[in-house]
């Protein structure tokens, strides 16, 4: 099944540029392409079917993070991806806030935003290792004490914490000398201490400091 992609963008190198990339992903339709979040907000508004948004974080008229309030109020499963810079961590964090799964940096490679855009779809959050360190700062200070408050192994909060910089399950076993099937029996242990649902919430949980 195609995924539908819109992609926001006020620079039409970059939006056009993206839109010829995604397309030789046999599975990635690019259905729209937008110069603001505004015109974006408009097309969903008439009915178009969208998977996952491309969505730049600086734009005139309605920038990334306006759009993504706006759009995620209206279409709450909807599955945005920020795309930003190492300058825009304010602006990012608002986005996140606002309910986007994920960001990219604007000098990713293709094939890995491709990977990406499945990813997303798939239900996942998307947090790039070059910018996460950063982030989570910004969002909670250097701090891990709020999760004292729960019963957590060493373990699972190692995990918690790998989840939020958005790497695999396999990856984590790897990290931490753990089978797969272990990793993913904690992980279920872990949403259920949290009363959460699926990994990006956890990963969402901690960017936020237990917010």
């Amino acid at each position: 099944m195609d995924i539908k992609v819109m992609l926001v963008d006020d620079d039409d190198l970059v939006r056009n540029s993206l839109a010829m990339i995604l397309q030789t992903d046999p599975v990635i339709k690019v259905v729209s392409t937008c110069q603001n979040g505004d015109i974006a907000f408009k097309e969903l508004q008439k009915g178009l079917v969208v998977d996952v948004i491309m969505m730049d974080i600086r734009m005139p008229i309605c920038d990334g993070v306006e759009a993504t309030r706006r759009i995620m109020e209206l279409y709450p499963k909807m599955k945005i991806i920020i795309l930003t810079t190492f300058d825009d961590d304010e602006y990012l964090l608002n986005g996140l806030k606002y309910g986007a799964k994920g960001y990219l940096l604007k000098n990713t490679n293709p094939d890995k935003i491709m990977e990406s855009i499945k990813v997303v779809n798939s239900g996942s959050v998307l947090i790039q290792g070059d910018v996460s360190p950063r982030l989570v700062k910004m969002l909670k200070g250097d701090s891990d004490s709020f999760l004292d408050s729960y019963d957590l192994s060493s373990s699972e909060r190692d995990i918690i914490k790998l989840i939020s910089q958005g790497i695999t399950n396999k990856e984590i076993a790897d990290k931490l000398f753990l089978s797969e099937g272990t990793v993913k029996n904690k992980i279920t242990q872990i949403l259920n201490k949290l009363d959460l649902r699926d990994r990006t919430q956890i990963a969402i949980f901690y960017l936020k400091g237990g917010q």
